[in-house]
């Protein structure tokens, strides 16, 4: 197996299942540690840390709501302190309520909109200067082919996938020539983790003919982080089986 990722560790916030679970254990198979991260399912996290280390490489838990000034300071200075330095970022906390605009309050918007945008703000801010100093570093953003697209009745994560998009293209610009890359990865139609089958509909809409797993996803933002993927950057790459984005 792979293992060019030895060495590193890496932080992906929303770990606790489905796509963020694959990633760390993907990031973990390839030989990172990696800080687990989520706001309420501690019990999730921590099936996820097992898995981490059952491919080898160390974890550690730190729970907290990305979207929360307080905790992304103390989640990140936990990382930092466990581990010396995060290496690979994987924004991918979000939340994705609906409400009809004319619905929506400012704490509705602020809730999705603080998570998504601001919180990959606040923790990529945290980690770069660590990734400045070794001169290697990987910011993978998770964005989303609907949020791109535009969801109905969901304006405020549209809005922050969209700033998110804008968010790695400027630290691409900006970080590059420093060994650092950014990228974003925009999964499409996904099956959660417990999902045995496709969704017949949404799977016949799709050119591929079926839904993609976590795993699909994974696979991507694992190249990404890479050395291999060191020409790769302020690039967004759709995982959607073919749908036009």
């Amino acid at each position: 197996m792979d293992k060019s990722l030895t060495g590193k560790t890496a932080f992906v916030s929303g770990s606790g299942q489905n796509i963020g679970r694959s990633i760390a254990v993907h990031l973990a198979e390839l030989g990172a540690n990696v800080v687990v991260n989520g706001s309420r399912n501690e019990a999730a996290c921590a099936e996820t840390a097992a898995l981490v280390e059952a491919a080898g490489a160390k974890s550690l838990v730190v729970m907290g709501d990305m979207g929360k000034a307080g905790d992304v300071t103390r989640v990140t200075d936990s990382a930092l302190a466990e581990f010396g330095g995060v290496d690979i970022l994987v924004n991918n906390a979000a939340r994705r309520p609906y409400k009809p605009f004319l619905e929506m309050t400012d704490e509705d918007w602020d809730a999705v909109v603080d998570l998504a945008l601001t919180g990959a703000f606040r923790t990529t801010r945290a980690f770069l200067p660590g990734m400045v100093d070794r001169g290697w570093g990987r910011v993978i953003n998770l964005t989303g082919m609907k949020a791109i697209r535009g969801y109905f009745e969901g304006a405020p994560i549209s809005a922050a996938k969209h700033g998110v998009w804008g968010l790695t293209k400027a630290l691409s610009m900006e970080f590059s020539s420093r060994g650092i890359t950014a990228n974003a990865v925009s999964p499409g139609q996904i099956r959660k983790d417990d999902a045995t089958r496709d969704d017949p509909a949404r799977a016949a809409a799709i050119p591929a003919g079926f839904m993609g797993t976590s795993y699909d996803v994974a696979s991507v933002v694992a190249f990404l982080a890479t050395p291999e993927a060191r020409f790769v950057t302020g690039q967004m790459i759709a995982v959607n089986g073919g749908e036009t984005t």
